[in-house]
């Protein structure tokens, strides 16, 4: 194909695009204004910090973070257009320092010239070395381009500090199911770039399933759609297409399964990762967890049902348990998918093996009982603060007995109001560690009745 260089050393551009009709649908439905630009209203909505610049036509050096499919690319054009500056545009993983070096030489000759500003947008920046990347730094920092790097990496751990520091770091959000719908649906309805001109029947359960099954990409959900249309078999009396869930599991290549998050299959599912891990059975947990995973299930849902059942179910049993279960929450975050199911499955089988109680669940009930039974007892005097010369004179924290001044640091004390003075609530199961604290408690009352002495 002809090509042609912007200026010596540039990455060559194609001379001719190829016509609408054989560019992929994804790139045929690329927004055309920032209004079109759906799952992103934080940063372009009507009060988002990205809007407010360009409509006051600034727009400063920008560090794109976010999933594929979130529209990375097409945002940067969008500002570029919006504040009228020229987008270039650089592949991180084709090009050198020799391209960058040329396309800022074109912007310097546009700036001199034109009075026009550049925008130079690096797609996966991160795959940028620390030369390359500092080759841009004074050329960002005079403002010769307003650099727009893209990246699926964290910019704080791929990104030199020099760099970092000149540019804004913005974060894109995975697109939820509501704005993949709208993505999807617009394309359907547009004659022209779309595939509204086709003869396709698209009920509204499928494109919830292609939603779904896009997992927050936004070009993923195009691709199937497309691939979708393409390999269904026109009906022979109407000549119509009609796109069902079969054809979408075509389009994908893979099987979708059956979980409506709304309905009775999700609860089912979901309460058999929880009856699984309770009846520590980490085989069948993991199954579960991947039911849920692989049907397009938020992670961070399966993640809090795990961090409570540490508590409600491990509980005292295994202290660790909690910590694991949060640790799994915050690896997660840091890393996102489809690394983070490594620590979800780790902290899946950690809980269905270790020991159990639900302690933490009977000893609140039982207190909560008394709480609802009496109302607010008043606080014994002996064991309040006196922080005042009143406070002393009412008798507060008179007699209080300091732990620490009696041998093995312990007195027995009461430390509850009289209507319920003596009430058990915490009662240790024979559990892992919870054995260890039955011995303790044990411990403490006998020494309590021999009675404990002074240090």
């Amino acid at each position: 194909m002809p090509t042609r260089r912007a200026a010596s050393g540039a990455r060559p551009e194609p001379l001719f695009q190829p016509p609408p009709e054989r560019q992929p649908l994804a790139a045929r439905m690329r927004p055309r204004a920032l209004e079109e630009f759906e799952g992103q209203a934080h940063l372009v909505g009507e009060r988002g910090p990205l809007r407010r610049s360009v409509v006051r036509g600034h727009l400063a050096s920008l560090l794109l973070w976010g999933p594929p499919g979130t529209g990375k690319t097409s945002l940067a054009r969008l500002l570029a257009e919006a504040v009228g500056a020229e987008f270039r545009t650089v592949s991180a993983v084709m090009s050198g320092v020799a391209d960058v070096r040329a396309m800022i030489a074109e912007a310097q000759d546009r700036l001199a010239l034109e009075q026009r500003r550049s925008v130079l947008f690096i797609d996966e920046i991160h795959r940028f070395n620390k030369a390359q990347q500092d080759a841009l730094l004074p050329h960002v920092e005079a403002g010769t381009v307003v650099l727009v790097g893209a990246t699926t990496e964290n910019p704080s751990f791929e990104v030199n500090a020099a760099l970092l520091s000149r540019a804004k770091v913005v974060v894109l959000r995975a697109l939820s199911e509501t704005d993949l719908r709208a993505v999807i649906d617009r394309a359907l309805a547009d004659k022209e770039r779309g595939l509204g001109a086709q003869p396709l029947d698209v009920p509204d359960e499928v494109r919830e399933l292609v939603a779904r099954e896009a997992r927050g990409d936004a070009r993923r959900a195009l691709v199937t759609l497309e691939a979708a249309a393409a390999v269904a078999v026109p009906d022979a009396a109407t000549q119509r297409k009609l796109l069902t869930p079969a054809v979408i599991e075509e389009a994908l290549q893979k099987r979708t399964l059956l979980y409506d998050r709304a309905g009775d299959e999700h609860y089912g599912v979901v309460s058999a990762f929880i009856k699984s891990m309770r009846g520590s059975d980490p085989d069948a947990a993991v199954y579960w967890m991947a039911r849920m995973i692989e049907a397009g299930e938020d992670p961070l849902f399966v993640l809090r049902r795990m961090v409570i059942f540490a508590a409600e179910d491990v509980g005292v049993a295994d202290p660790r348990a909690l910590l694991v279960a949060t640790a799994a929450v915050d690896a997660f975050r840091f890393v996102g998918m489809p690394e983070g199911l490594i620590p979800m499955t780790e902290a899946t089988i950690y809980l269905a093996t270790a020991p159990k109680t639900n302690t933490a669940i009977t000893t609140y009930a039982a207190a909560k009982k008394d709480v609802d039974a009496h109302g607010a007892l008043p606080v014994p005097n002996h064991i309040r603060n006196a922080p005042t010369p009143l406070a002393k004179q009412l008798g507060w924290g008179a007699g209080y007995q300091y732990p620490h001044d009696f041998a093995g640091h312990y007195v027995r004390e009461e430390y509850l109001p009289d209507a319920v003075r003596g009430h058990k609530y915490y009662q240790p199961s024979d559990s892992g560690h919870e054995r260890a604290i039955a011995a303790r408690l044990a411990e403490l009352r006998a020494a309590a009745a021999a009675g404990a002495k002074k240090k």
